[in-house]
């Protein structure tokens, strides 16, 4: 991959995301006997696939919970009202700490003991409280989430980029199964000739009857292998609707795209390691993670320290016609002064944990550089594969031309121009194969170093 393609690829994957969103509102993705490029298969999968909407979801939730924290530096106003109809018996000076369902009886009432006699009682309030300074948990938990956001859209982002991947390996598996029935139809079409060939000159007393019979035998062979690669194509197109997120919904269609026309490395490993490392969505996942832990370790440690907040309210409350009213407006400080140790703990555990996912990151750095140097590899093998197979054809095409020609002329033997046959519809095959596997070589490349998938 040359730096100007390098250049154009996230603009490539942009695209696509940005026209992926207008999908959905479509009553079909791919209409019947359309053509399919790998551009609008790659749209269809980000718009349709379970796996993407799934994450996509996810990290909308992730972005909500930023706004949940948020919502703690914010102002916060409760309001209240009542209608009891109660005794009014009096409790003298009796203390006891409020409970949920009883409550506060007047101290001197009009009563004592009185049960059948009942009042109206009224309450009505309204309460402001306003965060004003902590040292570090109401930030720290807004950082905290805004960092799991960013995680999750990084695993958004890897979503897409797997399925990029996936729906390019369909895609090209798919071509390269159709071409390879392109080349075993040709090979029953030069069987039959071959065994029209044979029954005219062994009538003729020019051949062997076993000629004739080696002839038909090749071409069953020969029709038997093109059921295998229909079938294979059959399973191909399954597999690329399935990658689309699809499935059975697929209609049939055309592919519009050949196999890309292979071209050489002509950067290092190194570069496209580096690569790896400032595009990988998973290792960004992981950052993002370590940044959480970061801020909920300032978080815990705010507990060391007293918060601040400002409290207003008013209310009314009454079993007249005219009620009292009361107002308050004042300064709230709380400090966990001694909790058990807890703060302590909770500290040295987001400490651990931050250091588990920087050790993550460095294993997930290890991996990523032996994938790229792994997928490099690969591309070079079906570089140089594709040279051999291509080297491999024309020496077969010749052979096959001679060997035909040697029959005709009745200097070779059936057997001869058979095998020759038979040897250039596997090399024909094995061409295909190792084109389509350049193909997704490159893709699997692209896909390690996180920069969408190249085109050839």
């Amino acid at each position: 991959m040359t730096q100007r393609r390098a250049r154009w690829l996230p603009l490539l994957a942009a695209s696509v995301l940005a026209s992926a969103g207008t999908l959905r509102a479509e009553t079909a993705p791919i209409e019947p006997g359309t053509e399919l490029t790998l551009d609008r298969a790659v749209q269809i999968a980000l718009a349709y696939h379970p796996a993407r909407l799934a994450a996509e979801s996810q990290a909308q939730a992730a972005g909500e919970r930023v706004g949940q924290a948020r919502s703690g530096i914010l102002p916060q106003v409760f309001g209240v009202a009542e209608y009891l109809r109660g005794t009014d018996n009096g409790i003298g000076d009796t203390a006891y700490l409020p409970a949920l369902g009883i409550p506060r009886a007047p101290t001197a009432g009009r009563n004592v003991n009185q049960l059948t006699q009942t009042f109206d009682n009224y309450a009505a309030g309204v309460s402001a409280f306003q965060y004003l300074f902590d040292f570090g948990r109401a930030r720290g938990l807004i950082a905290q989430r805004d960092a799991e956001a960013d995680a999750q859209r990084a695993r958004l982002k890897l979503v897409e980029l797997d399925l990029v991947f996936e729906v390019s390996r369909a895609y090209f598996d798919l071509v390269g199964a159709r071409e390879i029935v392109k080349v075993f139809e040709q090979a029953v079409a030069q069987r039959r000739e071959h065994l029209n060939e044979a029954h005219v000159k062994s009538k003729a007393g020019l051949r062997p009857e076993i000629d004739s019979y080696t002839a038909e035998a090749e071409l069953a062979r020969s029709q038997l292998h093109l059921v295998d690669a229909r079938n294979a194509a059959a399973t191909a197109k399954v597999t690329l609707d399935t990658a689309m997120g699809l499935g059975e919904r697929a209609p049939e269609y055309r592919q519009a795209d050949v196999l890309p026309k292979p071209q050489p490395l002509t950067e290092p490993v190194s570069v496209y390691v580096g690569r790896a490392f400032e595009n990988r969505p998973d290792l960004k996942m992981l950052q993002d993670d370590a940044r959480a832990a970061g801020a909920e370790i300032a978080e815990y440690k705010s507990d060391y320290l007293p918060s601040l907040g400002a409290a207003a309210g008013v209310n009314t409350r009454g079993q007249t016609a005219t009620p009292g009213t009361n107002f308050y407006a004042g300064l709230v400080v709380s400090w966990p002064i001694f909790n058990g140790f807890l703060t302590d703990h909770e500290v040295a555990e987001a400490r651990l944990r931050q250091d588990a996912v920087r050790h993550a990151i460095a294993d997930l750095r290890q991996r990523v550089a032996l994938d790229v140097q792994r997928g490099f590899l690969d591309l070079q093998a079906s570089l140089e594969r594709i040279h051999e197979a291509d080297q491999t054809l024309t020496a077969s095409r010749v052979e096959l031309d001679l060997a035909s020609k040697r029959y005709e002329t009745g200097l070779g033997s059936i057997i001869e121009l058979t095998d020759a046959q038979r040897r250039y519809t596997e090399d024909g095959a094995a061409y295909v194969r190792a084109v389509a596997g350049f193909a997704i070589a490159n893709a699997a490349l692209a896909r390690d170093t996180g920069v969408s998938v190249p085109r050839g």
